[in-house]
Order: C-alpha cells, then structure tokens, then sequence
C-alpha cells in the first residue's frame, strides 16, 4: 500500500532535486528520504528518479506519475482545509509566489492586513522574480503579470489594464530633459532587468496596432525588479515598469510619468492556482480582497487601460 508520507517526499525531492536538501526540511536523514523514495518505487514497480552521484532526475515513468501524486496530496490537503473552514472563520495555510518588488512593496502590505483580519490564516511567501514551477513547488498561488498561456492553470485577473508606464525620478529630469518620443529613449540612460541570461533591453510600445520596439542601455543592469527601482528613485534613469509597481512613488513624487499619450504595453496580473479544486474559500476571499485593493491603488493614476 502507498504511504502518503512517501508521496509527500515524492514532492519534496522533485521540488528540491536533493535527497539530503529534503531531510534537512522535514528533520530526517538522508538514508530515510532515500528509503521512502525506494518504498515508493517498489509499490508502483518502477523507477522515479535516475540517480547519479552528483545529479538527480525524474524518469520519463516519474515525470508521468507526477501529476498524479501532486493531485492525491492536493486532494487531501483540501480534505483538512474544508475542515478546519467548518467554522465562519478563514482558516489554513495559504502558500504564494509573487515577483520580488510586487511582493515586498504593493503585496507584504495588503498580505499582513488581511492575515491580521483573519488570524487563523498562515502564509508562507516566496518572493523571487524567477518563475515558479506551481506543479512541482508547494504553491497554491502565483501572482504573475502577463498573459498566461497554459490552459492547465486557473488564471483569474487581479488588474486586467495594467500597463508598463515610462518614469523617471525628478533629479535625473532636471539632469537630462525629457524624452519626446520612444526613439529619444535611445539618448537617455534606461535601467534594465535580466533573468537566465537574457537582458531584458527591449521595450514594445504599442503603435497603431503595430508594436514599436527600442533597444535601450543604461548604466545599471539588475535581476532584481526592486533594485532597478530604487535606482530609477535615486535619479539613475528611466525605468519602463508596471503601473501598479510604480504608482505609489508617483503619488508620492518619487518618480514622474514620462509620454503620458502613449500607451505602454500591456501587463495584466494574474492571480493562479494549479487546478480548480485549490480555489478553497480562504484562497477565494484573498483573491477578492487583493482585487480590490490593487484596483484601487492603480486607480490612483491614469496609467491602467480602462475597459
């Protein structure tokens, strides 16, 4: 008979390609997560993974079985969560990805409120601007910006009209002048991000139902959207952001809107969940409240596409 506790490591070990990295997390050895692995594959006669002394991976019969183990845990984790929500009260945890300066500097805030409104909530974060992988890491939800085109998720909008909005802080303007088009990007100092190796130094413009696209550079490249930010504050540069990233340091003069009249590209954010069934009504009251309050913060300016 299949343990569930053997499938929980399952899990684990693909999320973390570490035997040892899994023990260190669930407080056993080693030889015990390696025997739990070794239990499992005998009561399903195969083999999981192809072990190497310096490399762990699925084989192509764990990668099948996967999705089928992740469903069985889900299924049960939202056995208890039904449970434990009997009561009116919010109860459970909630465990979310979102991009890093999203994260700590529009989502923290609204993440404590409404955690401090329901108490019996916990919430695990995962703050990174690398995208995780929602079926093989323990995320119940992503909050992700753009157009997500695997049909397998349950994507629901959070801020359908985002849009990127050009900005810079007051002190480079007075430096620099202001751009008068997105060719004068080309004269002007641009901060960029880069992630895997890819720098992220092209920006698309909508234009006539055509996308106009400028190569830019800049003094300062980062992997950290929060980085590029604070040094589009400091008077850097110009960043080209998400609305909602940058709307509160608008307000609050930190930076300017620079081409109001032309429209940046489109950013939707998108609140996603692996399958339907962990849409479990604390998961569902989060969703509404982030809605809300994301609405109302980008709405603070005119930089979001109305519908």
């Amino acid at each position: 008979m299949i343990r569930i506790d053997d499938l929980i490591i399952f899990l684990r070990v693909v999320s973390l390609d570490s035997f040892s990295a899994v023990g260190r997390e669930m407080d056993l050895l080693p030889s015990q997560i390696s025997a739990s692995v070794k239990r499992l594959e005998r009561e399903l006669d195969i083999r999981l993974f192809a072990r190497s002394t310096r490399s762990l991976r699925l084989t192509p019969e764990g990668e099948q079985y996967l999705p089928y183990a992740k469903t069985v845990v889900d299924s049960l984790n939202e056995g208890r969560a039904c449970l434990q929500q009997s009561s009116n009260d919010l109860k459970g945890p909630i465990q979310l990805a979102c991009p890093s300066d999203l994260g700590r500097n529009i989502l923290l805030p609204e993440l404590i409120e409404f955690r401090q409104k329901n108490p019996c909530i916990s919430l695990k974060l995962s703050l990174s601007d690398r995208i995780v992988d929602i079926y093989r890491e323990p995320i119940d939800v992503a909050i992700r910006y753009g157009v997500i085109p695997n049909s397998d998720f349950v994507s629901i909008p959070l801020l359908p009209f985002n849009r990127k909005t050009l900005a810079a802080a007051p002190s480079y303007l007075k430096k620099k002048g202001r751009p008068n088009s997105v060719q004068d990007l080309n004269d002007h100092a641009c901060l960029t991000s880069h992630s895997n190796g890819k720098s992220h130094d092209r920006w698309v413009f909508p234009d006539a139902g055509n996308d106009l696209t400028v190569r830019v550079s800049g003094p300062i490249i980062s992997d950290d959207t929060d980085v590029i930010r604070q040094c589009a504050i400091a008077g850097e540069g110009i960043l080209y952001r998400s609305w909602l990233d940058i709307c509160q340091d608008v307000t609050a003069g930190h930076l300017e809107v620079l081409l109001p009249d032309q429209p940046g590209e489109r950013l939707p954010l998108q609140f996603i969940c692996p399958h339907r069934k962990q849409l479990s009504t604390s998961i569902r009251s989060l969703y509404s409240y982030l809605k809300n309050r994301f609405e109302q913060l980008a709405g603070n300016g005119s930089c979001g596409e109305r519908p």
